[in-house]
């Protein structure tokens, strides 16, 4: 039987879920920035508090959840009788298995209406719920879409429904339970990103730390810093790798460095004097791109537009991410000037498709 699509209206999430959401992202991004830079620059209380970090916001969120399931739990519930409409499995199983009930609920003081409810039935006590017969549940008088049957109801109720005649409700009185929507994604990525960047900023210091080369072939000095899942080069002199043909020579510089073959990253962080590539577990079909065809000659117009094009100033500070856990290479720039802060996003053939603020 196929639902109408009249029913509640659907609510979105107000300010005090966007916060929780908010909240949520920053604290997904603050535990993958910590695991995975705990790794990179070794540090070991960094990595346990990536660990630490979403078990304690958990432990927050039952505590705080405890009044309001409190309430649910008193949420007062009624006897009646329904009529079942329809029955349908919708799952497998060799004993229990989720079975879909179309029923119309009578209550007592108030006009029949229909709802769907899922339950467990064991399949030997299927026959006993074939559309047509007249069941007893339980129903919340304020909560009309919260419907359960009662498998083992009284000796008054049993008989009840024996003699109990039931019409089918009309489909105008289906009852959902309201849906209330999800956070606005902006809030989402605006929270991931404040999470990591909070992280970020406590090692920055230390990602600048590695192994010191000399120059070899006339090329200036640097440093790295490799581990199994990433590698980071930082140049030590007075240069931008925004500047031409720098951060492909950076970029290039790693190759050098990286034991074993050519490997898939999953991201690659840009800054002044630093690029960092962290790579996709060895022997795994996680997705990634290849860090040498990042389109090097367009980032430099993408870090100076997103800088005085989008009304900054000069870049005081930029950094540039480009990630590859989608399908499609994601290129954001990040710039922060006399005048403000602003970004842009880029395609892997470093064509802009937003900037914010736009222009």
């Amino acid at each position: 039987m196929t639902i109408t699509e009249d029913g509640p209206v659907v609510r979105k999430a107000g300010p005090a879920g966007q916060a929780r959401g908010f909240v949520t992202a920053g604290v997904t991004g603050a535990t993958l920035a910590a695991l995975v830079l705990g790794t990179v620059v070794e540090n070991v209380p960094l990595f346990v508090a990536g660990l630490v970090l979403p078990l304690a916001y958990g432990a927050l969120l039952v505590v705080a959840g405890r009044p309001a399931r409190a309430r649910e739990a008193a949420v007062e519930r009624r006897t009646t009788l329904a009529r079942v409409e329809s029955v349908r499995a919708v799952g497998e199983g060799a004993g229990d298995v989720p079975v879909r009930f179309d029923l119309t609920v009578v209550p007592d003081d108030g006009r029949p209406y229909r709802v769907a409810i899922r339950e467990q039935v064991n399949l030997v006590d299927l026959p006993d719920y074939r559309p047509g017969r007249i069941v007893v549940v339980e129903y919340a008088p304020e909560r009309l879409w919260r419907v359960a049957l009662v498998r083992r109801p009284s000796a008054e109720w049993e008989e009840r429904a024996a003699g109990a005649g039931i019409d089918s409700a009309p489909e105008s009185e289906w009852v959902r339970e309201p849906s209330r929507g999800g956070v606005f994604w902006p809030v989402g990525i605006a929270g991931f990103v404040v999470g990591a960047a909070v992280v970020i900023g406590l090692v920055r210091g230390e990602l600048s730390d590695g192994e010191s080369r000399p120059d070899w072939d006339g090329t200036p000095s640097y440093s790295t810093s490799v581990s199994s899942s990433s590698a980071t080069l930082t140049v030590e002199r007075d240069a931008s790798l925004r500047d031409e043909g720098e951060l492909r020579w950076a970029v290039e510089s790693l190759a050098e460095v990286v034991e074993g073959p050519q490997r898939r990253a999953t991201s690659v962080v840009v800054q002044e004097h630093t690029v960092a590539i962290l790579y996709a577990a060895a022997g795994t079909k996680a997705p990634g791109f290849d860090p040498y065809a990042l389109p090097f000659d367009r980032i430099p117009a993408l870090v100076e537009e997103a800088g005085t094009s989008l009304g900054t100033g000069s870049p005081e500070s930029w950094q540039l991410t480009a990630d590859g856990l989608t399908e499609a290479l994601k290129i954001r720039v990040s710039v922060t000037g006399p005048k403000g802060a602003a970004s842009l996003e880029a395609d892997e053939r470093g064509e802009v498709v937003r900037r914010d603020p736009v222009r």
